[in-house]
């Protein structure tokens, strides 16, 4: 693993990038500082870029929400998310595990997600044992840190028998500095009681396929730019692209610590081709 200081070098080596969001361009709140300036750079010398997200609601949302934080469109050359996937997936059904999911949904995540669902031909249930399935798109108004609270509502869609899907495979993120838990620590949760996920996003190679035909070149052309081993990383290397791992985000501690960085991509066999401090030119 090479270690630079900025991102200069590799914008020179690949001729394509799908970049990852929430802890690379932004903390869910402001972008990071040189993000901006970083993907201006990327596209000075024309070379695309894809902004593939694990946020659970669809894609235009998530380019409002840059939109408003001073990130504008030009930018980048497209954004996808997990959420706009599992939206597709539940509109088509053509993969056999959703075609075998019923009509009647059970959410659990915050009103702000709905917009992943609205339109579709759902039946909304007010509780679990009036759904053939749960949605999760993350913690609701109850609680953004305490997983606890959300121990009663998983236990009754057990009781309810319920699959899950998870549109959201993030077990946490740092949001304006505070670390903040997402739909796959409930996921996750709901595993160890039994229950059935299906999960929809990074690592799954199956959500690259859509980004790197945005992108239109051959493979080792392209490079993932991430800062979660666990999805990112992993998930370059399960679609079969290299990647640049952003010491930021959940993992900033290991900025001052590259040797412990080191250990932590071999102890999860892995292999990014570079780190780099921050998403900085």
């Amino acid at each position: 693993m090479q270690y630079l200081t900025g991102f200069a070098p590799l914008a020179q080596r690949y001729a394509g990038f799908v970049v990852d969001l929430w802890g690379v361009v932004h903390d869910g709140v402001t972008p990071y500082a040189g993000a901006i300036d970083c993907l201006r750079h990327i596209g000075l010398l024309g070379k695309p870029a894809v902004l593939l997200s694990n946020a659970p609601r669809r894609a235009n949302v998530a380019q409002q929400g840059m939109r408003e934080m001073g990130i504008p469109d030009a930018l980048y050359t497209a954004v996808l998310t997990s959420g706009e996937v599992t939206r597709r997936m539940l509109r088509e059904r053509t993969d056999p595990w959703f075609a075998a999911l019923g009509r009647r949904m059970f959410h659990i995540g915050p009103d702000r997600d709905r917009n992943l669902y609205e339109g579709l031909e759902l039946h909304i249930a007010e509780g679990p044992e009036a759904a053939d399935f749960v949605l999760n798109t993350g913690p609701d108004y109850r609680s953004p840190t305490d997983l606890g609270v959300y121990e009663g509502t998983l236990r009754e869609c057990i009781v309810a028998k319920l699959p899950m899907i998870c549109a959201n495979p993030d077990l946490e993120v740092i949001r304006g500095g505070e670390r903040v838990i997402c739909a796959g620590a409930l996921a996750r949760r709901y595993e160890t009681l039994g229950g059935e996920v299906r999960w929809i996003g990074k690592p799954d190679p199956a959500v690259y396929g859509p980004a790197l035909a945005m992108i239109g070149l051959p493979r080792e052309q392209i490079l993932a730019v991430g800062d979660s081993l666990r999805t990112d990383i992993a998930g370059a290397a399960a679609a079969g692209i290299d990647a640049c791992w952003v010491l930021g985000g959940i993992h900033a501690a290991f900025r001052d610590n590259v040797a412990a960085a080191e250990a932590a991509a071999c102890a999860g066999h892995l292999a990014p081709v570079a780190c780099i401090p921050a998403f900085v030119w």
